[in-house]
């Protein structure tokens, strides 16, 4: 397992703590950053761009002109393509530039964004000296040797002083504020420095461990499906045996009902009258 340094505010080394190797310890897999990266900036996109056709623009219900006789042109609208406040023809349209990933691509390239991020981690103990001012945390970062680099700083808003860190960071130019749950493969790539505390880094590993056990968990409906056809597969196979049983049961029935009739058919001969002596 791989561990950082942990440090106050002022640079003075406390002690290290452990990263965890599902998260920090992974090979980064620039692919797959790539393609989230591509994703992310397609879904920032607004595409609300927008023309009016002819047929949105307000006017030009009446004809300008009869149709034939004045010498002009044919003209059916004065909101034609072709006419000063006219319509535009094959302007742009709102549309959506969104791209989809499944959620486990999306993981992994959060944790490779990461993972490449881990000589990079500044770990402090707290933040409870900053109590909302810019200044406080200014001096925090000059102390950190880190004040003139772009920095994420990542805050866990479980804890009531996440707040005021915000608020003491959020003017800073090169700072960027975000939240655990929100991190993303941009702001990650982007910064030189990733800075959060000791508790904010347990929250980051608990989060994708809890995404490691959806994996697992979801592998197990899987085999119980498999279990449930084998046995319902068990089931039938005796049935279809039996099956057979029943139809050789009927035709015995069918003779026994038949035997009656041929003796019926026996006695009624002897009612028939004997044919005539020849004279």
């Amino acid at each position: 397992m791989t561990s950082a340094q942990v440090v106050d505010l002022k640079g003075k080394k406390l002690h290290e703590v452990g990263l965890d190797d599902d998260v920090f310890g992974i090979t980064p897999n620039e692919h797959v950053m790539h393609q989230a990266l591509v994703r992310q900036l397609a879904n920032g996109r607004s595409g609300s761009a927008n023309t009016k056709t002819r047929a949105e623009v307000r006017g030009g219900g009446k004809k300008p002109w009869r149709q034939k006789g004045t010498g002009r042109a044919r003209a059916g609208s004065i909101r034609s393509p072709l006419w000063e406040g006219g319509g535009v023809a094959f302007g742009p349209k709102p549309k959506d530039f969104s791209k989809s990933m499944p959620k486990k691509v999306r993981v992994l390239a959060i944790k490779s964004a990461l993972a490449s991020k881990r000589e990079d981690l500044v770990i402090v103990s707290n933040f409870d000296d900053i109590k909302g001012k810019t200044k406080e945390f200014s001096s925090a970062l000059k102390q950190l040797n880190i004040a003139e680099q772009k920095v994420v700083l990542v805050l866990d808003y479980k804890h009531d002083g996440a707040k005021l860190v915000e608020r003491s960071a959020r003017n800073i130019e090169d700072v960027v504020v975000i939240s655990v749950l929100n991190l993303n493969v941009k702001d990650l790539l982007h910064a030189h420095k990733v800075l959060m505390t000791e508790g904010t880094l347990e929250a980051v590993n608990n989060r994708f461990k809890a995404a490691l056990k959806e994996d697992t968990t979801e592998a197990a409906p899987k085999a119980s499906k498999a279990a449930k056809a084998t046995a319902e597969a068990k089931k039938t196979k005796p049935a279809a045996e039996k099956a057979p049983v029943k139809k050789e049961a009927a035709p015995k029935a069918e003779k026994a009902e038949k035997a009656p009739k041929a003796e019926k058919a026996e006695k009624k001969e002897p009612a028939k009258k004997a044919p005539k002596k020849a004279e």
